[in-house]
């Protein structure tokens, strides 16, 4: 299974959404709390472009946040994303 990483908060009710998704997919994933450390923060904003949480990666790939990923599941194409095995960085 890819890795997947998350910049979230432990309040973000789309972070939440997020975990949940994930968690019912089977999907590990890496969660990096951006709450209340400005470092990671700006490393978040730094690799996506973006301000808001949750910023997810599957393997080296930036999906966006969580409506984004959501879409991908509707669509039929997470899953396969996430059975492809990527285990890429950053």
């Amino acid at each position: 299974m890819a890795r997947v990483r998350m910049y979230t908060t432990r309040w973000c009710p789309y972070c939440i959404a997020a975990r949940e998704l994930l968690g019912r997919l089977g999907a590990d994933y890496e969660d990096i709390d951006v709450g209340a450390d400005p470092a990671l923060r700006a490393e978040m904003e730094r690799l996506s472009g973006r301000r808001t949480v949750p910023q997810i990666w599957v393997g080296s790939r930036h999906i966006g946040g969580f409506d984004d990923m959501d879409e991908l599941h509707r669509q039929g194409r997470l899953e396969p994303l996430l059975a492809a095995g990527e285990r890429g960085g950053e």
